[in-house]
């Protein structure tokens, strides 16, 4: 149905270019932007563009009705993602469906939002892909109206309205003034600086708003000589994912990094070290302020006790390397008078679960999460892993997948331990 350029329920002044506070709070938020049939539809292009230049991660629904107003190619190009548009789509359901859709977002804005999709939002109704995420989602859902100053005076739409309001969605808008149609009325879908501006400001909280997380990842290196050294496999990709997934729950996070080649999450501290004393110089430094700690990193256990100064030749048929132990991380930080939640994890090739527990103990962690390595699934490099959370008193199967929805779910299950042993 094809509705027009649009009493405003929420109606913000125009504002100032965002500040980097602003877009420290959109950076790697998971935004789904949904598109419905109207002109107003030529606006979320900007909203989109404006979103990713915050630093947000964008994905866009469209539905049928919305091709007609613009074409997907362009919020492609603006998002970087391919745009999503069929329900029922075999390729998508064995990657990121409806279900996955609906977790993967911190965010849905709905903008333009028709008449015709609030009725059905409204009813419930799961027709389409985007009222499907709508439903199938635990992330907040905001609608920003667009249409005819007549439709939305409609007694229908209004009980509609009600009806989305009372179910905990919130409207952004409309704002009033003249309509594509030649009308003048409420229904003008807000400007995308206001929207943004909005959104920026979400009343809602992340479960780990206004506390302090420090997160170790990657592998650390100890040098044999000038050319050689000792590591691990480790690609930092599951530490990055808990940063970035602290980060969206409302936390600020401190990130310390071994040598790794992925690209940081945005809007957090990032601390690169090298060594196993460097990243253990770097946690004791500061996380004394810290709320939270996450062990992520894979430290090498073992360093040798003398670096060679040159380059040592393959002379010898046999070469004798005296070891000496690393410091223990998490013990170390476990351990203080005053310690953070302490969140550990255990890489294990044989009886996970025997030694996670040993580790747990030993080391006086509050939790740990453990995964198998080695076989098909080996996570090492891998963009998937399967974790077992393990503490005192339970066990919780994470289950196996991407280590962003991995990431989610542990820093869910962290921060409702956290506040269980915090109360306010």
């Amino acid at each position: 149905m094809l509705e027009a350029d649009e009493h405003p329920v929420i109606s913000p002044a125009r504002q100032q270019p965002l500040d980097s506070q602003t877009m420290s709070r959109l950076a790697d938020q998971h935004f789904i932007v949904g598109i419905t049939g109207g002109i107003a539809a030529y606006k979320s292009a900007e909203l989109v563009r404006r979103l990713c230049g915050q630093g947000a991660q964008v994905q866009v629904i469209m539905t049928q009705a919305a091709k007609a107003f613009i074409a997907p190619l362009t919020l492609q190009a603006l998002s970087g993602r391919p745009v999503r548009d069929t329900l029922l789509d075999p390729e998508a359901e064995s990657g990121m469906g409806h279900i996955e859709l609906g977790r993967w977002a911190d965010t849905i804005v709905v903008a333009p939002a028709s008449a015709d999709f609030i009725a059905r939002l409204a009813a419930g109704l799961a027709s389409d892909l985007l009222s499907t995420v709508c439903l199938a989602t635990s992330a907040p859902v905001i609608l920003a109206p667009a249409m005819n100053q007549a439709m939305w005076h409609k007694p229908t739409t209004q009980r509609n309205l009600a009806t989305l309001l009372a179910d905990g969605i919130t409207l952004l808008g409309p704002a009033e003034g003249p309509q594509a149609c030649g009308d003048t009325g409420p229904g003008r879908m807000l400007e995308p600086d206001e929207l943004l501006e909005c959104l920026s400001n979400s009343p809602n909280p992340g479960p780990l708003e206004n506390l302090r997380v420090m997160v170790t990842a990657g592998p650390t290196w100890e040098a044999l000589d000038p050319v050689r050294g000792l590591s691990n496999h480790s690609s930092g990709k599951m530490g990055y994912a808990v940063a970035s997934a602290a980060k969206r729950a409302g936390a600020s996070v401190s990130l310390i990094s071994g040598p790794v080649t992925i690209t940081p999450p945005t809007g957090i501290e990032l601390k690169n070290v090298t060594t196993a004393k460097e990243m253990l110089g770097a946690v004791e430094s500061d996380v004394s302020g810290f709320d939270i700690f996450i062990g992520v990193a894979a430290v090498v256990d073992y360093r040798p006790a003398q670096v060679a100064p040159t380059k040592m030749k393959k002379d010898a048929q046999t070469l004798v390397v005296e070891f000496v132990r690393n410091p223990d991380i998490l013990s170390t930080v476990a351990q203080q008078s005053d310690p953070p939640f302490t969140v550990g994890f255990a890489a294990e090739t044989d009886q996970p679960l025997v030694y996670a527990r040993q580790k747990l103990k030993n080391k006086g962690l509050d939790l740990i999460a453990v995964n198998q390595v080695g076989g098909n699934d080996d996570p090492f490099g891998s963009d998937h892993n399967t974790l077992t959370l393990i503490s005192q008193h339970d066990r919780v199967e994470l289950g196996h997948d991407s280590k962003t929805e991995l990431a989610r779910r542990l820093v869910e299950e962290i921060a409702r331990r956290y506040h269980a042993k915090n109360p306010a």
